[in-house]
């Protein structure tokens, strides 16, 4: 665990998290600005600076993880598809997105885009956080 890894105080239970599934090595979750209902993180428990860096095993744990939570966001969000993403620059700790997909651009959606010194640039500055009830009533809608 890294004190001032935001990742590692959710896997550790330091810190507020709308829970979707958890085991001994694996977490998903709600992020705080979901860019759609159903959007989630899955992350490896371990402090891992970068997916690349995640070993083998615990990577393809990750994985499958993800895909049992997307098809659960597929059954209750009904997008046309997920889009898995892994970005690995905002928090250094290795995690994989689940974006539901209602159009053939919203793995990099409109929601994400601004404009900032002349240069479009990508973030959750402009998506509005929900309440921890309504994360939390996202993620009961997905618990595995």
């Amino acid at each position: 665990m890294i004190d001032t890894c935001p990742f590692c105080a959710i896997a550790q239970g330091d810190a507020p998290v709308s829970t979707v599934y958890e085991d001994e090595a694996v977490m998903a979750f709600i992020p705080l600005h979901p860019v759609y209902p159903g959007a989630c993180l899955v992350i490896p428990k371990a402090h891992i600076d970068h997916f690349t860096n995640v070993p083998d095993p615990l990577a393809a744990k990750v994985i499958v993880v993800a895909q049992q939570v997307g098809r659960k966001i597929m059954t209750v969000y009904k997008p046309l598809r997920i889009g898995m993403l892994v970005h690995g620059f905002t928090v250094a700790h290795a995690h994989l997105h689940l974006i539901p997909q209602y159009g053939p651009l919203d793995i990099m959606h409109k929601h994400y885009a601004y404009c900032e010194d002349g240069n479009v640039k990508f973030g959750d500055k402009d998506i509005p956080t929900p309440s921890r009830q309504e994360l939390d009533q996202m993620a009961s809608t997905l618990k595995l």
